[in-house]
């Protein structure tokens, strides 16, 4: 079971593991997402993949959900997963970070991360991963803040048909 753990900021924000009962303020955050990177996924797909994360914590990750004073919803991170060969141990990607645009500047972008650190550490990950569009220079600022170190690595994509549309390669 995934740790429910709630910090707080002097500044009276929270980050907390999402449970079942944040689905329904976690939902829009993952839209507002998916809107600023020009994606559609259904409501449902999104719901789906916060379910398969709460069935499964240990085995697949989390999502954490960052909330003002006002303990309303305005951010969350989603963290995966995953082993490396190279770094010869565990590591997690945090696949998503968002903050909504009233609640920028406050350090919920910083705090999120330093949980997902704080999760990586409990899992004896080695290290933390994640990506960002080239263009997202707000993105780019608080990583190089928070002491993220720039890759040379790119990164591919291949689209895999979903198994009931009949494509294949």
């Amino acid at each position: 079971m995934a740790d429910s753990t709630v910090s707080k900021s002097p500044a009276g924000h929270s980050i907390a593991v999402v449970t079942d009962g944040d689905l329904a303020e976690l939902l829009p955050l993952m839209r507002a997402y998916c809107d600023f990177y020009a994606v559609k996924p259904s409501d449902r797909s999104l719901l789906d993949l916060s379910r398969a994360l709460l069935d499964a914590p240990e085995q697949d990750g989390l999502q954490l959900i960052a909330r003002d004073a006002a303990g309303e919803a305005v951010g969350f991170a989603t963290l995966f997963w995953s082993w490396s060969t190279t770094a010869a141990g565990r590591i997690g990607i945090m696949y998503d970070l968002y903050v909504s645009p009233q609640a920028r500047g406050q350090g919920l972008a910083d705090q999120l991360i330093d949980a997902c650190v704080e999760r990586c550490e409990r899992r004896g990950a080695v290290r933390l991963e994640w990506q960002t569009a080239p263009d997202n220079l707000r993105a780019q600022a608080v990583y190089d803040r928070v002491g993220g170190v720039r890759e040379t690595w790119l990164s591919y994509v291949i689209a895999i048909p979903r198994a009931s549309s009949g494509e294949r390669r």
